[in-house]
């Protein structure tokens, strides 16, 4: 999937279903840690992957809530 389609689909969550997902990136996150700190991740570009998108996600979150001030 591309960027703009990932971008467009965490765009439409509410703000309660983008914390979910924010905690289930953190919490994959994590596991992709442990699993190459005991060299058990063979794809590598996960972590980045699942970084970035926790970036993301925190855009949005950011994005939302500076809206809803103005």
């Amino acid at each position: 999937m591309k960027v703009k389609e990932k971008l467009k689909q965490l765009r439409e969550l509410s703000p309660a279903e983008l914390s979910k997902e924010l905690i289930a990136s953190l919490r994959e996150l994590f596991n992709l840690r442990m699993q190459h700190a005991t060299r058990q991740l063979g794809q590598v570009h996960q972590l980045k992957q699942v970084r970035r998108k926790i970036a993301r996600i925190y855009t949005i979150i950011q994005e939302k809530t500076a809206g809803q001030l103005s």
